[in-house]
């Protein structure tokens, strides 16, 4: 068994387009998607046009969310771009994901936690800022009642793979299409990938059980960058220039 898990597009169609592409050249038909599809000063209706066909199994993000409950005059500025975008089918697929899902009965799917599309599984937040890797413990704690041995994540845009102390193994695909974002919560901080290529992973199972493999794929990122420029966002511009948070 081997597919492939993408997550966190946040309206990057080229990106997108670049990622399918590779997962093609590997004979690749299964894919998942951990959801945050959409929101982003890109290309949020043509990304949504590319992703609705495909029928993947798709989970919703916490930014998918925003967009179909949070009053349009109340979005935060990435949210109102992808919003204004965005048709009532657009709007109406997003609203029909689930918020979690089980892919093939072996792999659990979900955006950020099982019960909570806003916080970070795997990694944590210092109150300088630093980000790093949980205690075994504390993801232990979040997986529990969870059966199936591939625990697949997004959110954070941090390719991470953690096994835990039974087998079961925890993935994070990365980001296709945010290589770097900062945010406030639950303190200031930055997630920077350091380049400004798209991520994804393939996951196998084998004899000795799953095993990912972290791919960056290149396309025309500063394409992009100029583009979240034009629309008024030179930290976007940045990030998808350099993988790097100003």
């Amino acid at each position: 068994m081997r597919f492939a898990a993408i997550a966190d597009i946040h309206g990057n169609c080229a990106a997108l387009e670049a990622v399918l592409a590779d997962i093609r050249s590997l004979g690749i038909s299964g894919i998942v998607n951990l959801g945050d599809c959409l929101s982003g000063p890109l290309e949020a209706a043509r990304t949504a046009d590319l992703l609705m066909p495909l029928d993947l199994l798709t989970v919703r993000g916490n930014h998918d969310r925003y967009l179909i409950e949070t009053p349009a005059g109340e979005l935060a500025p990435s949210d109102a771009h992808a919003h204004a975008q965005l048709s009532p089918g657009h709007l109406a697929w997003l609203e029909s994901l689930p918020v979690s899902a089980v892919y093939r009965d072996e792999v659990f799917l979900c955006h950020a936690t099982p019960r909570n599309d806003n916080v970070y599984w795997l990694e944590q937040v210092s109150p300088a800022g630093h980000v790093f890797l949980k205690s075994l413990e504390e993801i232990e704690a979040v997986a529990k009642g969870i059966e199936q041995p591939l625990i697949l994540c997004g959110h954070s845009h941090i390719p991470r793979a953690v096994q835990l102390s039974d087998g079961r193994l925890i993935v994070n695909p990365g980001s296709v299409g945010c290589p770097a974002y900062d945010d406030d919560t639950p303190y200031y901080h930055k997630v920077e990938a350091g380049h400004g290529m798209a991520s994804y992973a393939v996951l196998e199972k084998t004899s000795s059980g799953w095993v990912p493999q972290f791919r960056n794929v290149s396309y025309d990122h500063m394409a992009m960058s100029r583009l979240a420029a034009g629309n008024g966002r030179p930290d976007w511009a940045m990030a998808l220039a350099l993988g790097r948070v100003g």
